[in-house]
């Protein structure tokens, strides 16, 4: 198993703060869709994971007399920008290989274009998009899928389930080298 798992990540207090805002739900959603993508096209499962968990981690909260503001939220929307940097910096404090943290803070800064004057596409590595094709699978219109409610107790059930098939791919790809 890694050193950093999913579980560890998510237990820590900056991740507890920064996913309430997100959503947890949808942080665990794109986690598992990262996983199943990056299994069939050759990615690094557990950057795949971790990129995907902390994804919006960046995220800002617009509201406007009370009621979530979506359109506001797009205009001034820089959440890709801050969630790398806020992924980075938790990923080295939780004793991380720096190479990962900066892969994982890449993948979560280019999941998205959106606060960008030009497109990524074509640009992006094969780990940044699965993480960007993660995200979209989990999407629901006006940003409801922030909303999905998950308690922490389920997301810390699910994340240990995944950090344990992650491990068991892991130890499947170390076993078919020394065999194959």
């Amino acid at each position: 198993m890694s050193k950093v798992t999913l579980e560890t990540i998510f237990k820590h207090r900056v991740t507890q703060k920064y996913l309430q805002r997100s959503g947890v739900n949808h942080a665990v959603s794109v986690a598992y869709n990262a996983f199943d993508l990056a299994i069939k096209r050759g990615v690094n499962v557990d950057l795949a994971a971790k990129a995907a968990l902390l994804h919006d981690m960046g995220h800002y909260e617009w509201y406007r007399d009370g009621k979530w503001d979506y359109e506001e939220y797009r205009r001034h929307d820089i959440h890709a920008i801050k969630g790398a940097e806020r992924a980075h910096k938790l990923l080295i404090r939780l004793g991380e290989d720096r190479l990962v943290a900066k892969e994982v803070s890449l993948a979560v800064l280019l999941h998205t274009d959106s606060y960008l004057p030009f497109d990524v596409d074509g640009k992006r590595t094969e780990l940044q998009k699965v993480v960007a094709e993660a995200d979209t699978m989990d999407e629901q219109p006006g940003g409801m899928h922030h909303y999905k409610e998950m308690s922490r107790q389920e997301a810390i059930k699910l994340l240990r389930k995944l950090d344990e098939k992650i491990a068991e791919h892991k130890a499947g790809d170390a076993q078919h080298l020394t065999t194959g």
